[in-house]
């Protein structure tokens, strides 16, 4: 099996506490459905710094990119399939479906 990258792009964040823990749950659900697929479910994404290429250092990240999750599937098509079914899509997000390429050495 080969790894892929699911990639949180954008989101809104709930209007409430109660919109966030049903949100919470749904996306609880969803990566127990995954079950040892899951390789490192939910990593979430904060305090975020651009480091630009003249050493400049500025707070804030150039993409909306909030978080991911890499999961272990047959194909790439198998690891859409996956995304497809994210609760992350419920909220306005979209996803970014990436293989992991395995460096040499």
């Amino acid at each position: 099996m080969s790894q892929f990258i699911i990639t949180y792009i954008g989101g809104n964040k709930p209007s409430s506490k109660e919109e966030g823990m049903a949100h919470m749950a749904k996306y609880r659900a969803w990566l127990s459905s995954l079950g040892e697929s899951a390789v490192s479910p939910a990593n979430p994404l904060g305090n975020t710094h651009t480091v630009n290429s003249d050493g400049t250092v500025v707070e804030g990240g150039k993409s909306s990119m909030s978080g991911y999750t890499i999961v272990e599937a047959d194909s790439i098509d198998d690891a859409i399939s996956i995304a497809k079914e994210c609760p992350f899509l419920d909220i306005g997000g979209s996803l970014e479906v990436s293989a992991l390429m395995q460096m040499p050495g």
